[in-house]
């Protein structure tokens, strides 16, 4: 669905009192301490029972252990999580500024389904099996229907209505083709369906390594958007106004959100909810200055993530809930509760 806010419910990014700066800052270093406290719980909680003792060898002695394996291979887990859940909570900031839709998540320009179609055609026709072979499919089928979006929707001439068309239009064909593809074979069936829920349980140190340049880049381009979006937020006239670039800040916001939300996707598969709910959620204590819904999402998304990750080992002993899984149970009800409210949807 998509929601573009009339002119008169614009946001009005005009310079918050100091103190209301002080207790924003403020808040954004709870905000991070929580994110630590996450991180260690993620590393120390899991669905192998670990002590205390054995944790501490395994972050600090590291003697080969059983217990320092699964430490190794948690702090890896770990790693990717927070730098998904950053990548995720920013895409969705970003989009959700681009299209003017507070419910606009990474998925509405179709990233999310361009990166599946390209893991399940390399998994089919081109034998690719292992994670650092197809995350760089996943990364090329993100960024090539991210272009296509932006060139449908009139790339110079795009706007957020525009955007959203061409991104939710490509999706359906896209998961057409997927599913066909996985019905007609089991193979690719029975290797998609652990990737396609999203998880981090194929996180390691070559994949950190081969998405970090791409988390980075994406993340800083994002960051810088924050002023060029805010002038967007009160309408076009009123930001050419301002000396705002349109079409220059569309083109690389559709960037900013194909990058990180393409390189989480390889990384991790498509987990969904994370880059709805926590840029709204965000807005609605900071207000709509980008300047801060973009920390704040960049911290406190990876939050959610991990947090979801950890609860998912803990609720299914011995086995695991994969994280996508979770993150979807919890959204649904957020979503639906999102989209009844007056002051975001218009029914």
């Amino acid at each position: 669905m998509l929601v573009e806010s009339p002119p008169e419910q614009r946001a009005d990014v005009t310079p918050a009192p100091p103190t209301r700066r002080v207790i924003r800052a403020f808040g954004l270093l709870v905000a991070a301490t929580i994110m630590v406290l996450v991180a260690l719980a993620s590393i120390a909680v899991g669905a192998k029972e670990l002590s205390l003792e054995q944790v501490w060898h395994g972050l600090f002695e590291n003697s080969g252990t059983y217990g320092d394996v699964v430490v190794d291979e948690r702090m890896s887990r770990t790693v990717l999580g927070l730098l998904a859940g950053a990548a995720l909570g920013l895409s969705g900031a970003v989009l959700q500024a681009l299209t003017r839709n507070p419910l606009a998540d990474p998925g509405l320009l179709g990233i999310n389904a361009g990166a599946s179609a390209a893991v399940v055609t390399a998994l089919t026709y081109f034998g690719v099996t292992s994670l650092s072979g197809y995350v760089w499919f996943a990364f090329f089928g993100a960024a090539a229907v991210g272009a296509l979006v932006w060139f449908l929707g009139g790339s110079r001439g795009a706007t957020p209505v525009r955007l959203a068309l061409a991104g939710t239009a490509i999706s359906a064909a896209l998961y057409g083709y997927l599913q066909a593809v996985m019905i007609m074979d089991e193979a690719a069936l029975g290797k998609m369906r652990f990737w396609t829920v999203g998880s981090l349980t194929s996180a390691t140190d070559e994949t950190i390594t081969q998405v970090l340049p791409f988390f980075l880049v994406g993340s800083l381009l994002a960051l810088a958007l924050a002023r060029p979006l805010n002038a967007m937020a009160m309408g076009d006239d009123t930001a050419k106004a301002l000396g705002a670039n349109l079409n220059r800040t569309r083109a690389l916001s559709m960037l900013a959100a194909t990058v990180l939300c393409g390189a989480a996707t390889a990384a991790c598969g498509p987990i969904v909810f994370v880059g709805l709910m926590v840029p709204h959620v965000v807005r609605s204590f900071t207000g709509p200055d980008l300047r801060w819904i973009l920390p704040y999402a960049a911290i406190l998304s990876p939050v959610l993530l991990l947090g979801a990750d950890v609860l998912g080992r803990i609720v299914a002993r011995p086995a695991e809930l994969q994280v996508g899984i979770v993150t979807a149970i919890l959204g649904g009800p957020v979503f639906i509760f999102l989209v009844r409210r007056r002051r975001t949807a218009q029914l």
